[in-house]
């Protein structure tokens, strides 16, 4: 419940293209926006530019881009391996799968750490966790020297079975950090504390290799801010900017989590039971699930892929994540023409500098916002409420350029750019629901993000969706998602244990470490003991399966030694998952999860823009272009702040200085009791 003890609280999310503030007043009770250009060079000025338009705040939560930018595009630091004897090459060895069979141009994600950087030395930790051979402490202290002299900045230990008992990776840690105290060192014992060295040795080079740029980014920002912020995780919870500098692998997702957040936060107030929260931006968009009011979370992802749409071609990185699926389709994702003469749009994109064509820096590329405004979905002299002009002649420039590659008119190619980004997010997201066991059909939309409401009518089409709801502020909706965040940890641990004949004295071991952890983790972060939640789950699997299902458990059921309710709910989750279960078959736990949070600091949203009820009545008419109709339309437009209860049919643009709600010839719209705009599309007959 907000209080009046409640501190002025913004949350911060940095885009590719857009920096989003959202500042909550306790005194008022409202919450204040402000989107602006991010500042690539330095994305602290915009930080703080936006927080100096709105008023300072003593907390801030920030989330970013960072670390996943500097995976994809490689500007980390030089990074070292320090491994057992005899494990040099599993970066390269990885899982030894081709992601595609036939494919004789296969190419991998190249390792984040060279050969010639990975060093071993003698050491063995045995699969139940004893010791087999001792740690040669000399060898780690020369391996770490040879690093130091080839010019590696940060050092990843990770050692085989270490999961099962960290003594050695801990040690070799504590012998680094003080012989080379300029070095950076991690040990992914620490880390991703999980069976499988690939996965686990991945998760800790990708952590050594962001650990000293973000290190110093957040650093730097604390000083421009005057305190240290708060950072999303990946998994939708806070934590503070110490636990976020030991670990920034854990913020490889942090900016798309405040948008399922969100999205998550609109569906627990509206009772909505199954959502898809579609989250356009200038650079990327995003969809995940939303159930009952929870994000849909998984515990491996993969990043930098060599091919981008193709699961297995990067490596992966094992940390909770909300589960989403993101693709190169943003306002700013460049339309081309490929060797074929087809219309390709991203996933390259102009980025904040020099942007669309049509936001005068400089770009001559065409781009989705430069298609927008050419099929009049937005307008050149109110985007971002008037606070920035959009210059029509250069979208028109840029598209020309393109149409003539075509060999067709302007406002064709603009149509078709549309159509291209549209379909490609429609598969995208359909592809990815499916994957899940799932029918987009049986959900609503969420829509959000600068350019989630100009292009949510078209995708929901695609994918047969009856209902699309706008939230206010749906432009910022990602800042806003970091307000009604949690501060809250997620702690792990690898422990088989077979259902047949569970070892309840070592489970129940391994829970009390887990909580110790993670209770340790909140207290730093200024949570009070009695305002901590747990919540438990299991990776589980069939004896003899390859992969697990994370399955969540009341924690009651491992506290009362309950195998038959362990084993119902690993059941429940599998015929969910796959729609059977294998009768007769021995179960298995693999690893062990225990999550710890707090309540929300903000529980409710309301912005600091008030409407004006009534009748609605257009502010003017544009023609846009819709596909349904093959042409231009005279379109009425709309301020968002002016809709009273009226429904209103489309086509219509509703206008709000975030972002810009395009509603088609099959839609119509209402302001629900939330003041969420409900948009409910006709799709006619199905064949």
């Amino acid at each position: 419940m907000n209080t009046d003890s409640t501190p002025r609280i913004a949350g911060v999310d940095v885009g590719g293209t857009f920096t989003d503030i959202a500042l909550y007043d306790p005194v008022r009770n409202v919450v204040d926006i402000h989107k602006l250009p991010t500042t690539p060079d330095d994305p602290t000025t915009a930080i703080v530019d936006g927080l100096d338009a709105l008023g300072r705040a003593p907390l801030v939560v920030h989330g970013t881009t960072l670390v996943t930018n500097a995976l994809i595009e490689r500007r980390g630091a030089p990074t070292g391996l320090i491994t057992t004897a005899g494990w040099r090459d599993v970066l390269e060895i990885a899982d030894e799968l081709r992601y595609d069979t036939f494919d004789l141009n296969l190419r991998r994600a190249e390792p984040l750490v060279p050969r010639h950087l990975r060093l071993t030395v003698t050491e063995r930790i045995g699969s139940d966790g004893q010791v087999v051979e001792p740690l040669d402490e000399e060898a780690v202290i020369e391996a770490g020297r040879q690093l130091l002299d080839r010019g590696v900045e940060a050092v990843a230990v990770a050692f085989i079975n270490s999961y099962r008992n960290p003594v050695h990776e801990l040690r070799a840690l504590h012998l680094l950090q003080e012989a080379f105290p300029q070095l950076t060192a991690c040990a992914s014992a620490v880390v991703a504390p999980e069976i499988r060295e690939y996965d686990r040795f991945s998760t800790a080079a990708g952590n050594a290799y962001v650990q000293p740029m973000t290190t110093r980014y957040l650093n730097r920002l604390g000083d421009r801010l005057g305190s240290p912020p708060m950072i999303m995780l990946s998994d939708g919870g806070i934590t503070t900017a110490r636990a976020a500098a030991a670990r920034p692998i854990a913020l490889v997702e942090s900016g798309p989590a405040a948008g399922a957040m969100a999205a998550a936060h609109m569906a627990q107030t509206c009772g909505y039971k199954d959502v898809i929260a579609f989250d356009m931006g200038g650079t990327t968009a995003k969809v995940s699930l939303v159930h009952d009011g929870t994000p849909a979370r998984t515990h491996t992802m993969e990043v930098a892929r060599a091919h981008r749409f193709k699961r297995g071609s990067g490596f992966p990185v094992r940390v909770p994540t909300v589960d989403l699926i993101e693709i190169g389709a943003g306002g700013g994702s460049i339309a081309w023409v490929d060797d074929l003469g087809l219309l390709k749009v991203g996933p390259r994109s102009s980025g904040a500098v020099p942007g669309p064509a049509c936001y005068g820096k400089g770009g001559t590329d065409p781009t989705v916002t430069d298609a927008d405004l050419e099929l009049g979905y937005l307008a050149p002299d109110s985007f971002l409420g008037g606070a920035m002009t959009l210059d029509t002649r250069a979208a028109q420039q840029a598209l020309e350029n393109l149409a003539t590659q075509l060999d067709t008119d302007r406002r064709t190619a603009a149509a078709g750019i549309a159509d291209v980004v549209n379909n490609a997010m429609a598969t995208a997201a359909r592809l990815y629901i499916s994957e899940q066991g799932r029918d987009p059909r049986g959900y609503r939309m969420v829509a959000f993000g600068g350019a989630g409401p100009v292009h949510a009518y078209g995708v929901a089409r695609l994918l047969h969706i009856n209902e699309v709801v706008f939230p206010r502020g749906a432009g910022v909706a990602s800042a806003i998602g970091m307000l009604v965040a949690p501060r809250a940890v997620e702690c792990t641990t690898s422990l088989v244990v077979s259902l047949d004949d569970p070892d309840w004295d070592a489970v129940d071991a391994t829970i009390d470490d887990l909580e110790k952890q993670a209770r340790a983790q909140l207290e730093e972060a200024d949570v009070h003991p009695a305002d901590t939640r747990l919540e438990a789950a299991a990776d589980m699997r069939y004896v003899g399966q390859g992969y697990e299902v994370t399955v969540p458990l009341p924690l009651e059921v491992i506290r009362a030694h309950d195998t038959e309710g362990l084993l119902a709910a690993f059941e429940t989750e599998y015929r969910t998952r796959f729609d059977r279960v294998l009768h007769g078959m021995p179960a298995q736990v693999i690893s062990w999860r225990l999550r710890a949070m707090s309540s929300p600091a903000v529980t409710t949203v309301e912005l600091d823009q008030p409407d004006s009820p009534g009748t609605p009545a257009p502010t003017g008419v544009r023609p846009a272009y819709f596909p349904e109709t093959g042409t231009y339309v005279d379109t009425p437009v709309y301020r968002r702040a002016h809709l009273g209860q009226t429904k209103i049919t489309g086509p219509a643009l509703i206008e709000e200085t975030e972002s810009t709600v395009v509603v088609g010839p099959a839609g119509s719209v209402h302001i629900d009791d939330k003041g969420n705009l409900v948009m409910t599309i006709e799709h006619g007959e199905r064949r």
